[in-house]
């Protein structure tokens, strides 16, 4: 009896190679393999459609090509580092973060990567799915967008509330005052109609002063605290809030360039609100820049004086008007036609509230530069 072995048919490496492809042709989502070294050696369809290139531009090359800066320029010692030490990072572990088409403009991605060996060959494989016009996006970016929106809302009703008890507290000074003079401008007397009176307004001051009690303390209930504040990477903080901003933003053709300084990478900051303060200045930059020829978005780190840290996010857009210039961080000041002139005066609370200042220049070449300082992680100790 002949052996199982020998009843199965010999299949030749050209027939191996042509099932190969056509999976590759049918799996939806990108994929992407690589050598140990990082060069491609297999570019899947759903590959060529999301990033631009065809398969024989980019065979041989560096896998690098495909992302943004500042992993573009790290990839190579990344990989190296794991051929070292063996340390996994993020195989086997699915993250959000960014890629980059061919067109040079930048969109959010799922990427999970898997190990595997040839023989002694060992190669990675990248699953990438495009999430810029996915109805849901993966449950931690979900989780993510929810903090800050629930962040978002909190502060709008600190903001609002805040404002209003300022601008409360004084008419409410002013009636307290013209209460007590018109008190004692009525003369003590035993008639009872000029008595009923005089209690009145005895009265109606008394009240008013406890309104501006309950003001005051308002302002106190809502001024930000501590918060939740821990050492954290900026490259994580950079990276996710920067993918949840671009959701939905791929067909403005937008070029972002993430430029990190490693010996600023660590800050002591509450994640979320500065999250809150990266994803409002990355929209604004990505509306500014709607009707501009040029659509360059830069983010930049670099250390700053006194245990500090400083980021900036600049734009290529059409620039602040002069008119609202002095005021933009104040409530309720705004350059778009359906804004509410909340956000930037958020973004300043939360970042004075961690010990930093927040500012803007206008850009020489067109366009808008918005800078803000946070406490490094070296101030926490």
């Amino acid at each position: 009896m002949s052996s199982r072995r020998d009843q199965t048919r010999y299949v030749s490496p050209e027939e191996r190679e042509a099932h190969l492809r056509s999976i590759l042709a049918t799996v939806p989502d990108a994929m992407v393999v690589i050598d140990e070294t990082g060069h491609i050696i297999s570019f899947s369809a759903a590959a060529e459609k999301m990033f631009g290139y065809a398969e024989a531009e980019v065979i041989g090359e560096n896998v690098a090509m495909l992302m943004p800066s500042p992993d573009r320029e790290r990839h190579d010692a990344y990989l190296a580092n794991y051929r070292k030490t063996g340390d996994r990072k993020i195989i086997g572990i699915g993250r959000v973060t960014t890629a980059r088409h061919r067109d040079g403009y930048t969109f959010p991605i799922e990427l999970s990567i898997g190990e595997a060996w040839l023989g002694e060959r060992r190669i990675f494989t990248g699953f990438i799915h495009d999430i810029t016009h996915r109805q849901e996006t993966d449950l931690r970016l979900q989780d993510l967008q929810s903090e800050l929106a629930h962040v978002g809302r909190v502060s709008e009703m600190a903001s609002l509330a805040s404002s209003l008890a300022h601008e409360l507290n004084q008419p409410l000074t002013a009636i307290a005052n013209y209460c007590e003079a018109a008190r004692d401008l009525i003369p003590e007397t035993s008639d009872p109609n000029l008595m009923l009176v005089r209690e009145a307004v005895d009265e109606a001051a008394k009240e008013t002063i406890r309104a501006g009690q309950i003001v005051h303390r308002l302002r106190e209930f809502v001024r930000p605290g501590d918060a939740d504040r821990r050492v954290e990477s900026l490259a994580r903080l950079v990276t996710e809030a920067n993918a949840l901003a671009l959701v939905g933003s791929r067909e403005h053709g937008i070029e972002v360039s993430v430029q990190l300084d490693p010996d600023a990478d660590e800050v002591f900051v509450d994640r979320i609100q500065i999250q809150q303060v990266l994803t409002n200045l990355i929209r604004n930059a990505i509306d500014a820049m709607l009707d501009s020829p040029i659509r360059s978005l830069t983010i930049r780190s670099a250390p700053a004086p006194d245990d500090m840290v400083a980021l900036s996010v600049e734009d290529t857009g059409s620039g602040i008007a002069s008119d609202v210039a002095d005021q933009l961080f104040r409530p309720f000041v705004t350059t778009k036609q359906t804004g509410m002139g909340i956000g930037l005066s958020i973004c300043r609370t939360i970042i004075e509230s961690h010990g930093g200042r927040i500012w803007f220049e206008h850009k020489a070449e067109g366009g808008t530069a918005f800078h803000f300082t946070l406490p490094s992680g070296e101030a926490a100790q």
